[in-house]
């Protein structure tokens, strides 16, 4: 039987008046479009599709909320149960749609980390295959599809930027990066505060666990991003960005305004260089391609709340 497909060729888009702004060429990779809303959809497809070809009848996944949305979506078109396990901290958007999929929800834990323990608890009383949300090489590998598609689309870039949670959607960029032979263009990694652990892990040399998420991009919020994602840096240029929560906000609306497109904080953190006052990081490019990850777990509403202004 061929497997359904989960996720699809985004477009990339350019801007006259973006490009003008800032003097450049500015790519814009839509993962936003993804059937889930972002790119998890490759990544998480591709391991759910790996557990169910493997025998799996049930799917556990632990989220901050795009990466267990994706899983609800992909057992469902999988045909087989899905539990997802979110911390508190996910958004009230975020589980709806995970539980429109048929997913059972469970809220369990202040933080991600406290959700994965207890999903990886979960998978040993009840049984089936655990679906991580960025920690495994079957999810680089699908998020690497992105820089495939990508390679077709444009012309070699000379930046790429893209935000940097666990650091699934970095590793699978930088796998896609080598194998289309892009291993010398620079990777920008943008953070928000609060939620910074690769560029803390970067400035120490060694893998920094944060003591808490402080930010409101919680789908960034892992408190240690994948050893991988280390090793990385030394095989790759990689720049690390760390910008306010307001910036990221400010970016989202921007985009919702420029774009008509809603994307999380998480992936206006990396929109945000586009505006001031972080253009200055792109200086020196001439065209730079940006990840539009995207993500569900967000309204207008919300981005008007979390800017101080009560939505109209």
């Amino acid at each position: 039987m061929k497997r359904p497909t989960l996720y699809i060729q985004t477009p990339v888009y350019t801007s006259p008046e973006i490009d003008s702004a800032l003097g450049k060429t500015i790519y814009l990779k839509m993962e936003c479009y993804q059937p889930v809303g972002s790119f998890k959809a490759r990544g998480i497809g591709a391991i759910c599709q790996e557990a169910v070809a493997s025998g799996a009848r049930r799917l556990v996944s632990s989220s901050g909320g795009n990466a267990g949305y994706a899983a609800a979506y992909a057992g469902r078109q999988l045909g087989v149960e899905v539990t997802v396990v979110v911390p508190e901290s996910t958004s009230q958007t975020a589980r709806r749609r995970i539980e429109s999929e048929g997913a059972q929800l469970v809220v369990r834990g202040a933080a991600w980390d406290e959700a994965n323990d207890y999903a990886q608890r979960l998978v040993g009383e009840v049984g089936g295959a655990f679906i991580p949300p960025f920690d495994h090489p079957t999810i680089w590998q699908g998020n690497a599809t992105l820089i495939d598609e990508a390679a077709r689309q444009v012309p070699r870039p000379d930046a790429v930027v893209l935000s940097v949670g666990g650091g699934g959607l970095l590793c699978g960029v930088l796998e896609g990066m080598h194998r289309n032979g892009w291993p010398d263009v620079p990777v920008i990694a943008v953070e928000t505060e609060g939620a910074a652990s690769l560029a803390a892990s970067l400035a120490q040399g060694k893998l920094v666990t944060l003591p808490a998420i402080t930010s409101i991009a919680t789908t960034l919020g892992a408190r240690r991003v994948t050893a991988r994602a280390l090793e990385w840096s030394h095989q790759h240029p990689i720049v690390p960005v760390v910008v306010a929560d307001s910036d990221a906000v400010h970016a989202c609306l921007w985009f919702a305004d420029k774009q008509r497109v809603v994307v999380e904080p998480a992936c206006g953190a990396s929109l945000s260089l586009l505006l001031e006052p972080h253009r200055s990081v792109l200086d020196g490019y001439r065209s730079v391609l940006v990840i539009v990850c995207g993500g569900a777990g967000v309204t207008i509403g919300q981005l008007l709340q979390w800017r101080g202004q009560p939505p109209g």
